[in-house]
């Protein structure tokens, strides 16, 4: 199952449906849910203050970052809480030209592909996951 929520702000999700079945096709590609069973991905939509505290609280980084994701999976269930500054996703909408549906879905698939095991901490990390964002963004069929 997959759930959307907020914490500190008014935001209101319209694409819940179509989004979901576009991760689950994501998850299915990625070849996880021939491996695990889905249980629960929450995506948290909050504030830069909201995620910074979480940033700090538990990451020892004190700075603005666009997602954190918490890995709550099991050895045969997948899980995990994604939070999401939606203050960050319009900066950075701004900041690459891009619509702000469009950065929050690069958003929520990098939170996606960080449960699925990617990182982004090397260049080549960074390359590699932003390649399956351009293509998982491509593959979408939303009405948004």
């Amino acid at each position: 199952m997959i759930r959307y929520f907020t914490e500190d702000i008014t935001f209101i999700f319209k694409s819940k449906r179509a989004c979901s079945k576009w991760i689950i096709s994501v998850l299915h590609e990625e070849g996880i849910l021939a491996l695990k069973k889905l249980t629960d991905i929450s995506f948290i939509f909050c504030s830069d203050d909201y995620l910074l505290n979480l940033n700090r609280k538990f990451l020892s980084h004190d700075y603005y970052t666009d997602v954190i994701t918490f890995d709550n999976s099991e050895q045969s269930t997948f899980s995990g809480d994604i939070f999401i500054s939606l203050d960050r996703v319009r900066d950075n909408a701004l900041t690459y030209n891009q619509s702000f549906n469009d950065e929050l879905h690069r958003v929520m698939i990098h939170g996606i592909l960080h449960l699925v095991g990617y990182d982004d901490l090397s260049d080549l990390e960074q390359s590699i996951m932003r390649n399956k964002e351009d293509y998982y963004l491509a593959k979408r069929i939303l009405d948004v």
